[in-house]
């Protein structure tokens, strides 16, 4: 893995640490317009989400959308959106960040119910793409690339 390591350093990428929670998921340390949270890294997320409830946490301005969202067994889900926000994952940055807003509960009661702690929101593939992820399971590290 040293060697890996060192191959995507030369490349640009961002080496971050996440941790495996009880029910398997990876969470992520991020912050977004300099606010602190935690996320669950979903490769299978097409975007990137928060919940209604994070909406002045992370100083967002929500605007109505007409998408509705579908996902950990709910479907139909209203939405949000909020543009033009700061994402930093490790030293890794987005500075023209997109978010979904959408009622989360239904993830964090699930967490809950099996004694793991609730997340801001989710971490998903227009981020991973947009980086070039990488995923060192073995390692615990996302790697993403400098942009």
């Amino acid at each position: 893995m040293k060697k890996l390591q060192h191959l995507l350093k030369k490349e640009n990428y961002k080496k971050i640490k996440f941790k495996v929670s009880k029910t398997q998921h990876l969470t992520i340390k991020a912050s977004i317009n300099g606010v602190k949270g935690v996320f669950i890294l979903d490769t299978g997320a097409s975007n990137s989400c928060v919940g209604f409830e994070s909406i002045d946490f992370f100083k967002l301005e929500a605007t109505k959308s007409k998408t509705k969202a579908a996902g950990a067994g709910a479907t139909g889900m209203l939405t949000q959106v909020a543009a033009d926000n700061h994402l930093k994952i490790g030293t890794w940055k987005c500075t023209d960040f997109k978010l979904v807003i959408f009622d989360l509960s239904h993830v964090n009661e699930a967490l809950r119910q099996h004694k793991t702690k609730a997340v801001h929101g989710i971490i998903g593939a227009d981020v991973l793409l947009d980086g070039d992820a990488i995923i060192d399971y073995a390692g615990n590290y996302l790697y993403l690339k400098k942009m």
